[in-house]
């Protein structure tokens, strides 16, 4: 132990002693430094700075009319670039971009084509495209430099897409507010639409069977159509034969009301003859009452009266005669009123089926007049008289028989003539009364009731006549109506099986709707504030960062491996220009190894110190535990310099070319600048061993602040390394130095290395 430290002290007193050996052991301790402060400051921000880079605008955007509504993309881009700081914008013209960028004037070029706003317009017609931004970038000029550019034109992109779906989304959002408030408004109706699903749905197999049933209806009075139809000759013909039987009855009608005018005076008149008769007899047979008669007197009397009985009786005769021939005219009108006749019963009106009676094809009788009873009584009244008269007479000629030796009872017997006279013109007088009264005025009214009977029949039945073609044209119409009815019907009973699945698929639709959603809830959303949903989707997501163990810059992120790198860089400076051995006689392998690797130890640490002294004081990082920074250091400092001075004081010339290979594995494989998972494969297996790993990771600890757990392991390995390495050169730096000394003089023999 006394000569590892004796070593050291003649080295330090060497290197203090002779200026020139202090002035480049000074320059090794410096130069490290400025290795890992002029990256650490290049790296500093270079983000911050992309306001230097040159990129150029082409706008060549000429607008678009879209709903009647003048925009002018390009321009409103221009106007945000001209306002956005983020790079060095020139807007220049297409030929003067493309030239420049081509030869190195311009990072980027970003071309706005003349369709731009047309394109974007376009999401209102029904077929939207998508618009396009040209971007060129020259790529050769820099490699991290086109990905700034590409960001800066992606961000440009997004933010012009933002906008404009902002506004798309406004207009959207304020037309569902407005059917919002719609669909409150008509929220009964749609409730009662939905009820009149449900219902319909109940119906529907009621509604299939009410749909066979018109069929069938159709069917059948399509069956009733044809039947009326072929019956309506028959029914012409009804009419036609009815009218006739009308015509013929009143034709007996007004003969017998004529022969009733031309006999009626002829009657009265006979009627009045009889009765002037019958008062003559009776004034007659009054005179001879009181009078002292003969038999001859009598006998002239009764010669008188037999004579006016005989010619009232004839008078009689002919009323009875006449009322006779009254009697057979109504019974032959009565007779032709109810002969058989083919005359339709009803009319038939539009829409319905009127036919003939299918079993006989006729209608009833006419109105019957009702002449043959009164006149039935006339006659048996007149009929009456006459034997009244005839008895009367009878009784007279009976007299004669009576009277014939009785003279006392001749007045007795022309009293009873006088009460015989006296009767029969108290029955002639009520007789003519009651047919000036009664007969006459009835039989006359009979008759004209039933020409107005008749003609009101005939009225319906000219009417009927006149409205057959009318119901054959309805007939005709109606069994054409009911065809396309029927086809209609048949058409809806077929597709009845796809109405009533899209009914129920509807109504089950609607129950799930109901079940998942609430329409009320619905409407609320719809009627939300358009501005606040226009901003929504203006930016719809938005990065809230959380930072663990935040880093303030992108050079402080890169100080732990510039850090870590400078350091590796300084062992291999010294190890270039000092000696691992040492000149002097005296010393054993293992006392040389450790008493020089003291002076390396050392040197190293004053390298570091000054390292992490300027990333501290001079460079703007941002160091979370400075302390723990300058222990690290001074760890890793000590590592690296066993593992350098390790492998040049046992491997010589070789030993250097081997930390030349581990600094560049390390460089590349150590995740210091880019995560080991980008790196390729081999990176990643090497990784795990290499000193650098943990060296880097332990710096981010004390740079971001500290997880004890992950720093222990990372020191752990970088002190077992550094153990193994001294342990190695202890043991095997002399055995291995004889094998490297014949190395060294046999390359020394070629005369081109130290």
């Amino acid at each position: 132990m006394h000569h590892i430290f004796g070593i050291f002290k003649r080295d330090v007193r060497n290197i203090t002693t002779n200026w020139v050996a202090a002035v480049l052991i000074g320059g090794l301790i410096f130069l490290p430094s400025l290795y890992a402060w002029l990256n650490i400051y290049a790296s500093g921000d270079p983000y911050g700075r992309t306001d230097k880079l040159p990129v150029a605008v082409v706008n060549e955007d000429k607008g678009a009319d879209v709903q009647d509504k003048h925009i002018d993309v390009g321009t409103d881009i221009v106007e945000t670039l001209q306002e956005n700081p983020s790079m060095e914008w020139h807007f220049v013209s297409h030929d003067e971009a493309m030239d420049g960028v081509e030869y190195g004037d311009y990072f980027a070029v970003m071309v706005l084509p003349e369709n731009l706003s047309e394109q974007l317009g376009s999401v209102v017609s029904g077929n939207p495209k998508k618009a396009e931004i040209d971007y060129y970038v020259n790529e050769k000029l820099n490699s991290i430099a086109p990905k700034i550019t590409e960001k800066g034109a992606t961000v440009i992109v997004d933010k012009v897409s933002s906008q404009f779906v902002s506004t798309v989304n406004g207009v959207i959002f304020d037309m569902l507010n407005s059917l919002g408030l719609e669909l409150e408004k008509d929220l009964p109706d749609v409730k009662k639409f939905e009820n009149y699903i449900f219902e319909a749905e109940k119906s529907l197999p009621e509604i299939y069977d009410l749909l066979n049933r018109g069929l069938t209806d159709a069917a059948d009075a399509q069956n009733v159509i044809h039947d009326a139809q072929s019956k309506l000759p028959a029914a012409q013909q009804i009419t036609d034969d009815g009218l006739g039987q009308i015509n013929r009855v009143v034709t007996y009608l007004d003969d017998a009301e004529k022969k009733l005018d031309e006999t009626s005076p002829k009657i009265k008149a006979d009627l009045k003859k009889v009765r002037d008769i019958s008062n003559e007899a009776n004034d007659f047979l009054k005179k001879l009452q009181g009078v002292n008669l003969d038999f001859t007197e009598l006998d002239k009397a009764k010669k008188a009266l037999d004579d006016r009985m005989t010619q009232s009786i004839d008078r009689v005769d002919n009323v009875e005669q006449d009322l006779k021939q009254l009697q057979e005219l109504a019974r032959q009108a009565q007779a032709q009123a109810q002969a058989p006749s083919t005359e339709p019963e009803t009319e038939p009106s539009a829409g319905t089926e009127a036919v003939p009676d299918d079993n006989t094809g006729q209608t009833p009788s006419l109105p019957k007049p009702d002449l043959s009873g009164k006149l039935d009584g006339a006659i048996t009244k007149t009929g009456d008289l006459k034997r009244l008269l005839q008895e009367a007479q009878t009784n007279a000629r009976n007299v004669d028989s009576i009277v014939k030796g009785k003279a006392e009872e001749l007045d007795q017997a022309v009293d009873d003539l006088q009460k015989i006279a006296g009767n029969t013109s108290v029955e002639l007088d009520a007789f003519l009364n009651e047919y000036v009264n009664t007969i006459e005025p009835t039989v006359k009214s009979e008759i004209s009731q039933a020409k107005s009977t008749l003609g009101q029949a005939k009225g319906l039945l000219t009417d009927i006549q006149a409205a057959l073609p009318q119901v054959k044209t309805i007939l005709g119409n109606s069994d054409s109506d009911l065809d396309e009815g029927k086809a209609t019907i048949e058409k809806a009973v077929a597709q009845y099986p796809f109405i009533s699945e899209k009914v129920n698929e509807l109504a089950d639709r609607i129950r799930s709707t109901q079940g998942e959603t609430d329409i009320n809830e619905i409407i609320k959303l719809l009627q939300n504030d358009p501005n606040a949903e226009k901003t929504f989707f203006e930016e719809p997501i938005q990065l809230q960062e959380n930072r663990l163990f935040s880093i303030e810059n992108y050079g402080t992120g890169m100080t732990p491996f510039y850090t870590v790198l400078s350091l590796w860089v300084g062992c291999l400076l010294l190890i270039s220009l000092l000696s691992t051995d040492v000149h002097q006689e005296g010393y054993t392998a293992r006392q040389v190894y450790f008493g020089r690797l003291l002076t390396f130890a050392v040197i190293g640490l004053l390298q570091m110190l000054i390292v992490v002294s300027g990333d501290l004081l001079i460079l703007d990082v941002h160091i979370r535990e400075p302390f723990w920074f300058v222990v690290f250091g001074t760890i890793i400092s000590f590592v690296f310099m066993s593992i350098v001075y390790t492998l040049v004081s046992v491997f010589g010339d070789v030993g250097k070319a081997m930390a030349i290979v581990m600094l560049v594995l390390q460089i590349a494989g150590s995740g210091g600048t880019y995560p080991v998972v980008l790196l390729p494969d081999f990176f990643g297996v090497i990784n795990p061993f290499l000193p650098f790993t943990y060296a880097i990771d332990v710096m981010r600890e004390a740079v971001g602040g500290i997880v004890w757990e992950r720093a222990v392991k990372d020191l752990s390995f970088l002190l077992l390394c550094s153990a193994a390495f001294l342990v190695f050169g202890a043991l095997l730096k002399e055995r291995i130095n004889r094998g490297t000394k014949k190395l060294l003089k046999k390359s020394k023999e070629a005369e081109i290395f130290h």
